[in-house]
């Protein structure tokens, strides 16, 4: 299926520098660039909450309305605050709907695996994204990966993903995606500070605990 480039109008902008783009976001817009193809590189205004909402949804590819023209550009580098939460730049790059380009998408567990209800096993995903090679119109939003006919002790590599059609890595094909392995109790106990384990599955419900993360990025001005 062929990627829906996303729509959004943007506009020039003149006024650069952090304060101008400060006065941005205030008001309900991020700035970024579109560059590429030996054009110019045209500075532009964009409505946040429009990018983050496609963005969060896995969007690439973008349709932009500028200046009564439209720009088929691809994300090169998305810049957040210090919490890692809200769009504060964004970079984009030319493309032409014929070309191939190397673009980063999650990889996604579906499924849960068989397991006989005496042994616990725990699932450990190795790698949760992965860097791909494809049409710029055919950019999968994620790679699933199907795991409930895993048994203990199997594992998912590089190889044995189903790439949708036309797409290659260069990512090592013995690379491990996903283990499923028999664990003991002491082995997932969570360390001494922390509250974080892996998913065991086939464990009594009143062993299992919660996991909490944070994530932190710093800003990029």
């Amino acid at each position: 299926m062929a990627t829906q480039a996303a729509q959004v109008t943007a506009k020039s902008r003149n006024e650069l520098g952090s304060r101008a783009n400060k006065r941005l976001r205030d008001s309900g817009f991020v700035p970024g660039v579109i560059y590429g193809h030996k054009e110019a590189v045209v500075p532009v205004t964009l409505p946040k909450k429009e990018v983050e909402n496609h963005l969060n949804h896995g969007a690439h590819l973008f349709d932009l309305a500028l200046d009564g023209k439209s720009e088929k550009v691809l994300v090169k580098e998305v810049q957040y605050d210090h919490l890692g939460i809200s769009v504060i730049h964004v970079d984009f790059a030319r493309v032409s709907l014929d070309e191939r380009v190397e673009v980063t998408v999650p990889i996604e567990l579906k499924g849960e695996p068989k397991n006989d209800g005496e042994t616990p096993g725990v699932v450990t995903q190795v790698i949760n994204e992965l860097e791909i090679e494809c049409l710029v119109t055919e950019i999968p939003h994620n790679i699933v990966v199907n795991i409930a006919d895993m048994k203990l002790d199997d594992q998912i590599t590089i190889a044995d993903l189903k790439l949708p059609a036309g797409t290659t890595t260069k990512v090592d094909a013995d690379a491990v995606v996903v283990t499923f392995k028999e664990v003991k109790e002491e082995e997932v106990a969570p360390a001494e500070g922390t509250t974080a384990e892996p998913e065991v599955i086939g464990r009594k419900p009143e062993d299992e605990a919660a996991a909490e993360g944070a994530a932190a990025a710093e800003e990029k001005k």
